[in-house]
């Protein structure tokens, strides 16, 4: 049987002033259909949205619609229509509280998306934006529908949502298109990727990984074919340019395909090539955080006794759940909150880049230029230096867009702008909240790639398993207990430890303990079972850094030691200082292991 059609577009087109954003594109949903839609920011990935939603219409071409479809579409536009959030998410529904307060199904919404930690008596008006976007997903989630059309869901849910998120999706029946940039998120959830570029809609079977490869296919492909084409073309040149001074005429049909093929010639890709900045010099002490204790707005303890030591070059990926205090304690980091207790310590030498998750900094009555020039008029990549206007150039600004007011940029330029800001003052320490937001895929491969080499410290907070997996060494997280906890397997082990709360009973207890005002509860959340009182786990938890600290130093000390081995080994053969290095080594390995089979002993009195 053939799958049924939603919604059918034929040959459509949209154009904004003299910019083609879609050309005759032809393509339809069906239903189960799963599609992912990428493409650069300002492509055309929300408009198309909007034609086949019937949000907006095309300039030409033909949208159908089957009759009676349910419908229901969140986009970065879309803001809650109603006064209070139960309103919002549950007035659509048209049932007693009783009818959905009985369905699992939709109290499994209302906690996966976090409402019930909003409140639903909460007044709209008194939401922040990322909440607002929140509450517009759970209304649509919580319906029974033919198809649902999101743009960004992933966009200010943590990690451990963005999971949920991809798991409810996969469970529903419903056909779903969804624009994101999450990689991992795409790559679980879609059954089809569709990427708008220069006006068209390709289309790819399979999530992120399929569309790579056939992405790499295709470029394979064009490589070739214009290899091809650029020696046709010095041969037709050269031609020209052969025989005797005095001739003045050639075939025509041949000087025409001469000319066809050096205007056919296209320009360099903009590939945001971006060089690694010079890291300014780091001595010993970087950034660090003595006994110190964070304390929330509302009076709660985040984080509280916390000893942290970053190290040069170490490279953080820091997750929790809303809430827990993340975004406070990169503020901490950055010296720009304070500490209710302890003290904060900052080397000489430390410049620090904080890339904020709020786009409140920008210029708005600048110009793109006027707005880098602000930072710094040059600037230097190892031996090269640029100008404000070539690096604008390279992050994908053209000139004439540079010409551009900050304010009339879209949210993935402003971001783009943002990070340009930040790189431009040549940081050795990066601090970056939710660097991913508003920035589409090829802008991410890029600034992975300036990241993957670039030499000084850094800190990252993502929901963006992908990023954190790739340009982080280490995973550090915030339970909500009161303290910071090392994850050596990463993500995954972060979400195992949050199922294994849910299923002990204590699902959704930090998210609770953060959203009452109660400062005592957040230091106190030792799984059930551990046996352990408030006091010994923290002393346990104090044992744990300071062991980390001290494996760290080994881990230093151990590829000190190897360098030297290797040296050694290339010169004049010197036993005794061989022996030497190597009885080094062996003891240095010792103790490291030593403090691993520690810190696994601690790790499971904790877990109980």
């Amino acid at each position: 049987m053939a799958p049924t059609n939603l919604i059918n577009l034929e040959q459509g087109s949209v154009s904004f002033g003299i910019r083609q954003v879609l050309d005759d594109v032809s393509l339809g949903v069906n239903a189960g259909d799963r599609i992912g839609v990428v493409g650069l920011n300002g492509g055309g990935k929300t408009t198309l949205l909007e034609i086949l939603t019937g949000v907006a219409e095309p300039d030409t071409g033909r949208v159908s619609r089957v009759s009676g479809l349910r419908l229901a579409v969140v986009t970065q536009r879309t803001e809650p229509a109603a006064d209070t959030v139960g309103e919002a998410v549950l007035g659509g529904l048209g049932v007693a509280t009783h009818e959905w307060a009985g369905d699992a199904r939709i109290r499994a919404v209302l906690d996966g998306i976090g409402i019930h930690d909003l409140g639903l008596d909460t007044a709209v008006g008194d939401l922040s934006g990322g909440e607002r976007r929140r509450v517009s997903l759970a209304a649509a989630l919580v319906r029974d529908l033919d198809l649902l059309v999101l743009d960004e869901p992933t966009n200010h849910l943590d990690v451990e949502g963005v999971q949920w998120l991809a798991d409810h999706l996969r469970s529903r029946s419903s056909a779903l298109v969804v624009v994101t940039h999450d990689r991992w998120f795409l790559d679980t959830v879609a059954t089809h990727t569709w990427e708008v570029v220069d006006g068209r809609v390709e289309q790819f079977e399979g999530g992120y990984n399929d569309w790579v490869f056939a992405r790499a296919e295709r470029d394979r492909q064009a490589a070739a074919s214009e290899s091809r084409r650029q020696n046709l073309m010095r041969k037709e040149l050269a031609w020209l340019r052969r025989g005797a001074p005095a001739r003045t005429s050639k075939p025509r049909y041949r000087i025409e395909a001469a000319e066809a093929l050096i205007k056919d010639v296209p320009p360099p890709r903009d590939s945001l090539r971006l060089s690694s900045f010079a890291a300014r010099r780091l001595g010993k002490v970087v950034i660090e955080l003595e006994e110190a204790r964070l304390d929330a707005p509302d009076g709660r303890t985040l984080v509280e006794d916390l000893t942290w030591r970053l190290a040069p070059g170490e490279r953080l990926g820091l997750v929790g759940v809303n809430g827990s205090g993340k975004t406070t304690l990169l503020r901490a980091l950055a010296g720009e909150a304070p500490l209710a207790a302890g003290r904060r310590k900052e080397g000489k030498t430390v410049r620090v880049g904080w890339l904020k998750q709020e786009l409140d900094d920008l210029p708005l009555d600048q110009r793109v230029l006027e707005a880098i020039e602000d930072v710094a008029a040059r600037v230097a990549f190892g031996d090269i230096e640029l100008s404000a206007s070539q690096l604008a150039e390279r992050l994908g600004f053209t000139p004439a867009r540079q010409r551009t007011p900050v304010g009339d940029l879209s949210g993935g330029e402003r971001r783009r702008l943002q990070l340009t800001r930040v790189l431009m003052d040549e940081p050795n320490v990066l601090l970056l909240d939710e660097p991913t937001n508003d920035l589409d895929i090829d802008t991410l491969r890029q600034l992975e790639d300036l990241l993957d080499g670039w030499p000084g410290t850094m800190v990252v907070i993502s929901h963006d398993r992908y990023l954190v997996e790739r340009i982080c060494d280490s995973v550090w997280a915030l339970f909500g207990d009161g303290g910071l906890t090392n994850l050596p397997r990463g993500i995954d082990e972060y979400l195992e430890r949050r199922a294994r709360a849910g299923a002990a009973g204590d699902s959704g207890k930090v998210l609770r303990e953060a959203g009452s005002g109660s400062g005592a509860g957040s230091a106190s959340a030792a799984p059930a079972g551990s046996g352990l009182s408030s006091g010994e786990e923290r002393a346990l938890r104090k044992e744990m850094s300071k062991i980390e600290r001290q494996m760290l130093k080994l881990d230093q000390r151990q590829a000190t030691l190897h360098e030297a081995l290797t040296a050694a080994a290339g010169e004049a053969l010197d036993t005794e200082k061989l022996a030497s290095l190597d009885r080094d080594l062996k003891e240095v390995t010792a103790e490291k292991e030593q403090l691993e089979e520690r810190w696994m002993e601690i790790g499971e009195q904790i877990e109980g």
